[in-house]
């Protein structure tokens, strides 16, 4: 076993410290570039298809965009936008902060394109919803089944499986912490609040998500607010204090600026893409499923949450972290603890009860997530209700795993398998990107038309139509 431990800390290291986040940061360049800026330019477009995405258009029983959107959402919120963002700043200071907000921008072009991408080549379900991600577009698309399948499998493990253990160990965590609540009790009440949502297939996960998202998203919002208005006159030096820090600015006096520049450059970029996900292939899943109109238009709906998820929220976390005095360089708090002494600091002794609540909804909200990610994918290898049963008790199971216990091994097995997804998902969505380019001039030319919600019409790009599902555009 450690001999196997050992070799899957290599490939981590090779894959995450050596490629993928220069990968990441380069095809999310590049897609930048060749759409001209098109996550800057169609942001304000991003807010009007979410906000009209909670129509029904294919009926009242299809998944609304905004359903998808929120299904996506959820998934990546989670303990990454309070632990990992204060983790981030206490090891690689508050410049890290600044490198996060770089890269979510980079990563909106790419989250862009591979859910474009995944409502483009999207398969009907025949019960009025649709599957999809970037194993049926690497099918569909590029002709490789066998590279699709390896996909799923990395997935399955890594955010069906793994990644459900590693939500409920935060929840039983916080609980403990606040509330002393015994970790079976939390195990089971787990079990019992995720089975009937699971077993409810992708409609009813979509469900939840479509009320829970928003409520926890006002929730982490709304504290912010009140921790930004008692601490207003404060809000310019915090702004200064991360620029600087990015820059090697604060730290020039002491000698050890490139130093502490590369150390705030790599922690913020790797928690910024741990927390958004944009390129990883993991989003397209929940993207794939809605009804809509146009593929861009959901591609630009999902392009809008990388934006909540790391502009906002996360800078929702480094806000209360900066402003409260918790953060001390060199210190040893870091992660949820150091978020939990912000907290305390800024909001008294109800803070601790505070994160506890928001850290429930945010993993929970990741566990029907990332369900719903893995569900599509079970389907692609193989569409049996036997197959699909026993992946759903194994998603239970993975839930009480971790809620009760935790393995080092299995996490970096879970690393290793979203590295290797990643990696397959990048080559994909640039190799694709044609269609990327097409389907984006032809929604930007409606746009300008005077067209206010623009309609895919594939008999007009018959190579396109030779490609997809048939029914998945008619």
């Amino acid at each position: 076993m450690d001999t196997l431990h050992a070799l899957i800390n290599q490939g981590n290291d090779l894959i995450w410290g050596q490629l993928l986040i220069y990968i990441l940061l380069g095809v999310g360049a590049y897609f930048t570039l060749r759409m001209g800026f098109m996550q800057l330019r169609l942001l304000p477009r991003g807010w009007q298809e979410m906000l009209g995405g909670r129509r029904h258009i294919g009926g009242s029983n299809d998944i609304s965009s905004f359903q998808a959107f929120a299904t996506g959402l959820a998934s990546r919120v989670g303990t990454g936008n309070v632990a990992g963002v204060a983790t981030a700043i206490a090891l690689g200071g508050p410049g890290a902060v600044f490198w996060m907000w770089i890269t979510a921008l980079l990563g909106m072009a790419s989250a862009f394109a591979e859910s474009t991408l995944a409502q483009l080549f999207k398969v009907s379900h025949h019960d009025n919803t649709f599957r999809g991600g970037p194993a049926y577009y690497i099918e569909k698309g590029l002709g490789m089944r066998w590279l699709g399948v390896a996909f799923s499998l990395s997935l399955i493990l890594a955010f069906g499986l793994v990644f459900n253990a590693v939500q409920a160990n935060s929840i039983v965590a916080a609980t403990e912490g606040a509330w002393g609540w015994d970790k079976n009790l939390v195990a089971i009440g787990l079990v019992l609040l995720t089975a009937p949502i699971i077993f409810g297939g992708l409609r009813k996960v979509a469900q939840v998500a479509e009320w829970m998202v928003p409520l926890m998203a006002a929730i982490y919002l709304g504290m912010t607010l009140f921790v930004i208005f008692t601490h207003l006159a404060d809000i310019p030096a915090v702004f200064m204090l991360i620029v600087k820090s990015a820059f090697g600015l604060e730290q020039a006096a002491g000698g050890f600026a490139g130093y502490a520049v590369s150390q705030a450059m790599m922690l913020g970029i790797k928690r910024g893409l741990f927390s958004n996900e944009a390129g990883m292939g993991s989003a397209p899943n929940a993207a794939a499923a809605a009804t809509t109109r146009h593929p861009a238009s959901q591609g630009i709906v999902q392009m809008f949450g990388v934006f909540i998820d790391t502009i906002v929220v996360c800078s929702c976390t480094a806000f209360i972290v900066l402003l409260s005095g918790a953060y001390v360089p060199g210190a040893e708090l870091k992660g949820v603890q150091l978020t939990q002494a912000a907290l305390s600091a800024t909001l008294g002794s109800w803070g601790g009860h505070f994160l506890a609540i928001a850290l429930f909804l945010f993993c929970f909200s990741s566990i029907i997530g990332n369900y719903a990610y893995a569900e599509g994918n079970v389907e692609f290898i193989k569409n049996n209700k036997l197959l699909m049963l026993g992946f759903r008790l194994l998603v239970l199971f993975m839930v009480a795993f971790g809620a009760i216990g935790s393995s080092p091994l299995v996490w970096d097995m879970a690393d290793l398998s979203m590295g290797i997804m990643a990696l397959i998902n990048l080559f994909a969505i640039v190799m694709l990107s044609k269609h990327v380019f097409t389907l984006l001039k032809d929604y930007q030319d409606q746009l300008k038309a005077g067209n206010k919600q623009p309609e895919f019409d594939v008999k007009r790009y018959p190579e396109i139509q030779a490609r997809i599902h048939p029914e998945s555009w008619k």
